[in-house]
């Protein structure tokens, strides 16, 4: 009896200990020092978006580009350098290609020489928007070359197509901290056939089918959808009905709350229009050209209104929540003129000081840009 009691108590002492020595381990670990925390995750950054009008240089404009190389092919650098110390600064920079590219040295008035998407790349454009009433001028061709010559110099494109699979594909650029979808449409084909069976060679502008493109872009991760719009009346400073209807819709579409839309580019007019916040999202009516020529109106009468334009810069700031928006922090404008005589595409308040001419060239664009009331908004004039 006593061995058992001693062997019970034995027993009893030992798993006592076992218990303090858990409750003294248990103890040491969270005295322990707490490791290192773990990293940050970074917020994404802002970005700058610089955004220009149609490159749709004439035979005047070629000419000076032939004359820059040297009479031995084309070279379109000198023509753009005015305003690459604005392009090259931003963070993503887009371009709107408005003709298609010819036979290398074979020009035939409708199409313009491959060297042009050479200059684009080199003053900063990250990508080109290529869907416009010109798309089709030397047919599927045309845009095959096109593409091929942006291709060949790292210029991303969307707008116009050469397999149905392209067609399909959306064109997402990185910008800061977010993924932007470029999208592009025109409302017309100047009268073309689409190639027989290529229904998707060139993007038309319908409304369904934008949102429908937006949507899914933003389900394939674009922080950022902007959408340039082949769109509005030759030679008219005001936007046309067509515009105005289409700016409302497409700004007021919303999934979950949050607009399907970030920016509308407008193009084709051919002279600058207004800028306007429409639903809360800037819309564009038209840059104008940054690269023309001789432009005429309507009665045959040269133009000069055809060779002014705006430069568009955003900057957007992250949101404040996750899958929130994007907001437009800052809305500039920055005119531009195409010299005629000198071949140069001029920075107008870069050169300010050289003339009463430019001044009020300036100030005409200005006029226009501000003409629906965009200052109140908080757009103005950048340098």
């Amino acid at each position: 009896m006593i061995n058992r009691r001693r062997q019970a108590a034995l027993a009893l002492t030992a798993l006592l200990a076992a218990a303090a020595a858990c409750q003294n381990y248990e103890r040491q670990e969270s005295a322990a020092p707490p490791g290192p925390p773990a990293p940050a995750v970074a917020a994404p950054s802002g970005f700058t978006l610089v955004a220009s009008g149609d490159v749709l240089p004439q035979k005047s404009a070629i000419d000076h580009a032939n004359l820059d190389a040297g009479g031995n092919g084309y070279d379109f650098g000198p023509m753009l350098a005015g305003v690459a110390p604005v392009v090259s600064r931003a963070d993503l920079a887009l371009c709107h290609l408005a003709t298609v590219s010819g036979a290398d040295g074979d020009q035939t008035g409708l199409t313009s020489p491959p060297q042009l998407a050479t200059g684009l790349a080199a003053i900063g454009y990250d990508g080109c928007s290529t869907a416009s009433d010109r798309a089709l001028d030397d047919g599927a061709a045309g845009i095959a070359r096109t593409l091929a010559a942006l291709d060949q110099v790292g210029l991303r494109h969307t707008g116009t197509a050469r397999t149905q699979a392209e067609a399909g594909s959306l064109t997402l650029l990185n910008a800061g901290g977010a993924r932007v979808a470029d999208l592009s449409y025109t409302f017309d084909v100047n009268g073309n056939s689409l190639p027989p069976g290529e229904p998707w060679a060139v993007n038309l502008l319908d409304e369904n089918r934008i949102l429908a493109d937006a949507r899914a872009a933003r389900k394939a991760g674009a922080d950022v959808v902007v959408v340039s719009a082949h769109w509005g009346t030759d030679g008219q400073d005001a936007p046309d009905q067509q515009q105005l209807t289409l700016a409302k819709r497409l700004t007021a579409a919303r999934t979950g709350g949050r607009p399907d839309i970030d920016l509308v580019l407008g193009t084709h007019a051919h002279i600058p229009q207004a800028y306007e916040k429409v639903n809360g999202t800037w819309v564009v009516y038209s840059l104008g050209d940054q690269i023309a020529g001789e432009m005429n109106d309507r009665k045959g009468h040269q133009d000069p209104r055809g060779n002014e334009s705006t430069l568009a810069r955003f900057t957007f700031t992250p949101p404040s929540r996750p899958g929130g928006r994007w907001e437009v922090a800052k809305a500039e404008f920055i005119p531009q003129l195409y010299d005629l005589d000198a071949g140069r595409v001029v920075d107008l308040n870069a050169a300010i000081d050289q003339g009463a001419d430019y001044t009020a060239v300036r100030d005409a664009i200005r006029d226009v840009v501000l003409g629906r009331g965009a200052a109140k908004d908080g757009l103005v004039m950048g340098e």
